[in-house]
């Protein structure tokens, strides 16, 4: 095979290349350097940090005809043996399959044999938290008192499945994850050796993906070089390939929920998927996303912790103050339980859009932090009611005097009718001119709601948004139910009520009438009602007067 991997053809051939791991560097070299080689190390940490690239140098180092400050020269022939993989002397074992007793009475039979040309016999026992019980106390005695020249490395991601009695016979290091800043750096230094031209966005993307693992840097880089081979890679084309997407989406999307437009937000969600863009990986960047802002909004210092550009990050930091620390970590909650699930999940799109229409939808949850957040919007509400009604109270409405009533202080045109009389029988005279409503252009208004929403004041129309509105399908007609929320102000204000079915008429150029019930709970008598899907709904069964 002429073509080798980027992970496998850059594995560090000395210490000092070996990335984000200094303090192991350090105390290994100095153990060779000083000649205090223990008989058994136990090396922790997560994928692709480097546990068995320092297991490979430390076997090499130790073996090594010519080491250098503790480092292997790599050009005598036990380091191009070791490096080769066919030194008889360093022997790799692969736990997942070799965990048994079995496997563990080889061993046990192979240390009573020196080596055959290096200095030490190396055993290096990958994923060693495999090993079953048994077998680990087969090797209990061998572990504890190996001949002179046998040295033990056994490399894990779980440590806590080794037992004590192993675990107090080694020297253990963890292995901690890279930094994003530190994987970008070493990506730049292979790409500028592999001749490979790289925009720096994209490298620190796809060492942000990387999730603190080398490894996985470097094979998402060889993806993506691989898919515009002959190409400058650029931070575009990165999010094509890896079908991720880009922090102006998650903006839109957070904004399209905070205004509760739930088509907004399901129409984002269908353009990503459109675009090929993974479900799996947008919700675990999402909910980092929100992660952030959180931060953000926290401590004004979290901006030197977050891997984002100077404009981004005031992006980010304007969008935090527009948002509760609530409604944020609602969010974070909802997207972290859907990450867990849609693991396993064979229809990943409608548990993403459900979810997103939690988010847009308190009342869909009836948990603390959902109930906190409809506290919210409603004292949004009132305090928008409440400046209506200061500015109606400071500037009442003047009536203007038509020219043909000589002056007449009641406003009238000379008919007996004020201006406020005859402006509504004209609204009335328009609606007798307009054809009426069928039932599925009632049904349609769902997708012009926010037209309707534009035609109303700002704090009528947060009104409408809250209330439960309804269809009745046996006279093709629009139901707003009274409740707690909008009974005060609907119930006996006529002017509210008209600017509200004038809306609807306006939008459709069809004749809409409105009619106002009070909803009563639990006496379920509904049967020529259902509601319209854009509205807030509790899941309750209720019952309407007819008065």
């Amino acid at each position: 095979m002429s073509y080798m991997a980027l992970y496998r053809k850059w594995r560090p051939d000395v210490f000092e290349e070996v990335k984000g791991q200094e303090h192991i560097v350090r105390a290994l070299t100095n153990q060779i350097v000083h000649d205090r080689i223990a008989h058994a190390y136990l090396f922790c940490g997560t994928r692709g940090t480097g546990k068995t690239t320092m297991a490979k140098l430390f076997a090499k180092s130790v073996n090594c005809l010519h080491p250098k400050d503790g480092s292997p020269c790599g050009e005598c022939a036990i380091c191009k043996s070791i490096t080769a993989g066919t030194s008889m002397d360093v022997i790799e074992i692969d736990a997942a399959s070799n965990n048994g007793v079995d496997s563990i009475r080889e061993i046990r039979e192979e240390v009573q044999y020196s080596p055959a040309e290096c200095k030490y016999k190396v055993y290096i026992i990958d994923e060693a938290h495999m090993i079953t019980p048994a077998a680990w106390n087969a090797l209990l005695k061998t572990l504890e008192e190996p001949p002179s020249y046998v040295i033990f490395i056994m490399a894990t991601t779980e440590p806590h499945r080794i037992p004590i009695t192993i675990l107090s016979r080694c020297q253990k290091y963890d292995f901690h994850r890279i930094t994003i800043q530190t994987i970008s750096d070493r990506l730049s230094e292979l790409m500028e050796r592999e001749q490979q031209p790289v925009e720096k966005k994209a490298l620190d993307y796809i060492a942000k993906a990387a999730d603190g693992s080398m490894r996985d840097a470097l094979s998402l880089l060889d993806q993506c070089i691989a898919f515009y081979l002959g190409e400058t890679l650029t931070y575009e084309k990165c999010l094509n390939v890896l079908g991720a997407v880009d922090i102006d989406v998650f903006m839109r999307l957070l904004r399209a929920v905070e205004a509760k437009n739930v088509d907004g937000a399901i129409g984002l969600i269908d353009e990503l998927i459109m675009d090929g863009r993974e479900i799996g990986q947008f919700i675990i960047d999402f909910t980092w996303f929100l992660r952030n802002l959180m931060l953000l909004k926290s401590s004004e210092e979290s901006k030197d912790r977050l891997d984002y550009s100077r404009e981004n990050l005031d992006q980010m930091t304007g969008l935090s103050g527009e948002i509760s620390m609530n409604n944020l970590m609602r969010y974070i909650r909802i997207f972290s339980e859907l990450s867990n699930h849609i693991k396993y999940a064979t229809q990943k799109r409608v548990l993403l859009e459900l979810a997103v229409i939690k988010l847009c939808v308190p009342a869909m949850e009836q948990d603390y932090s959902s109930v906190i957040q409809r506290m919210d919007d409603l004292t949004e509400c009132m305090e928008a009611l409440t400046g209506r009604m200061d500015t109606i109270e400071t500037n009442p409405p003047v009536q203007i005097v038509s020219a043909g009533t000589g002056g007449n202080a009641s406003g009238s045109n000379g008919l007996g009718q004020t201006d406020e009389e005859a402006r509504r029988q004209q609204v009335e005279q328009m609606k007798k001119e307009l054809p009426p409503a069928t039932l599925q252009e009632l049904q349609d208004i769902v997708n012009h709601k926010d037209e309707v929403y534009a035609k109303l004041e700002t704090a009528l129309s947060s009104l409408l948004k809250m209330s439960d509105v309804r269809i009745n399908k046996d006279h093709q007609k629009i139901v707003i139910m009274l409740d707690e929320h909008n009974r005060g102000l609907l119930e006996n204000n006529e002017e509210d009520r008209l600017a509200v079915e004038n809306a609807f008429c306006e939008v459709t150029g069809k004749k809409i009438e409105v009619e106002y019930r009070i909803k009563q709970v639990n006496k379920g008598n509904e049967t020529d009602l259902y509601p319209m899907e854009f509205f807030e709904t509790k899941g309750v069964s209720f019952a309407y007067d007819d008065n």
